[in-house]
């Protein structure tokens, strides 16, 4: 079964890798457990900020809940080191403390989003589910590119007012392939890649560029 699960496309694969900073131990442990229960999920915990800096340069994780209020320790400073480094690391805020001006400041610094303690299992399990599928967690990088790849096609034909027809013409590709790429359904070869680059004036490593990938 478990070899069934890797080979499908539409399944999670790996597991989605948690990091916790909390400084309450219980509220850790809490995490862990429901977590670890969900299946999907392998959860590394920290008390210490410094603790997780340093995790995340051995093992940069999918996903992390950071604790906003840890005593001697501010979270938006962690959250300002976390994003310096790792400008698309998914950073969701979990709070005791929440306030309108908190969650102004930390949306402005790009964070998923953010959760008040105390939250339900039903609400964690959501949240969660709302990031892997934003960030496009838990999938084969080859399934991950063809989408990006074929979103930002489509969006550079739309900024020109092009059709899928346009297109085709531009690039003396087929409609049936370009809309294939374009759904995310396949990757173009580098021979079509160049052809479609070329109908936008521009090379192809500005079009990955742009998907960041």
């Amino acid at each position: 079964m478990e070899n069934d699960r890797q080979d499908d496309p539409g399944m999670l694969q790996p597991l989605i890798d948690v990091a916790v900073l909390d400084d309450d131990p219980d509220f850790r442990n809490y995490i862990e457990d429901c977590l670890k229960d969900e299946g999907i999920y392998t959860v590394r915990t920290f008390a210490h900020p410094e603790a997780l800096l340093e995790a995340c340069m051995q093992r940069l994780p999918d996903i992390v809940l950071l604790d906003m209020k840890m005593g001697e320790y501010r979270g938006d400073q962690v959250l300002e080191q976390l994003l310096a480094r790792w400008p698309r690391l998914c950073v969701i805020i979990v709070t005791g403390y929440p306030s309108l001006e908190d969650m102004r400041t930390t949306f402005r610094m790009k964070v998923f989003d953010y959760l008040a303690k105390p939250f339900s299992l039903v609400q964690l399990r959501q949240t969660l589910e709302n990031a892997i599928q934003a960030y496009g967690l838990g999938r084969a990088d080859h399934a991950v590119l063809r989408e990006r790849l074929g979103h930002r096609i489509r969006m550079l034909r739309t900024e020109r007012g092009w059709s899928l027809k346009d297109l085709a013409a531009a690039t003396r590709l087929s409609i049936s392939q370009l809309s294939s790429i374009e759904r995310g359904a396949h990757l173009p070869s580098i021979e079509s890649l160049l052809a479609i680059a070329r109908a936008f004036e521009l090379r192809p490593s500005e079009i990955l560029r742009a998907i960041d990938f």
